[in-house]
């Protein structure tokens, strides 16, 4: 099990404008049975994600992965 820590890089006006497609791509995951439970933090500042998967490549795989990764945004 690994626990990622999100943090938002950028203004929360930008990171709502991605909220829907990292929240599609997360519900990719719990599909799969890799996410165990994920949430933004209060305040608003980043967020939390609790995951299981075989390695930590693969944790490094599905972070690269994240749309408010790609987007440079989190």
């Amino acid at each position: 099990m690994y626990i990622i820590k999100v943090t938002y890089i950028k203004p929360i006006e930008e990171i709502d404008k991605h909220l829907a497609v990292h929240r599609a791509f997360l519900d990719k995951f719990y599909a799969s049975g890799n996410l165990i439970c994920s949430g933004p933090q209060n305040p608003r500042t980043g967020g939390m994600i609790v995951c299981s998967f075989p390695n930590v490549d693969e944790v490094w795989d599905f972070i690269h992965q994240d749309p408010f990764y790609i987007n440079s945004i989190a």
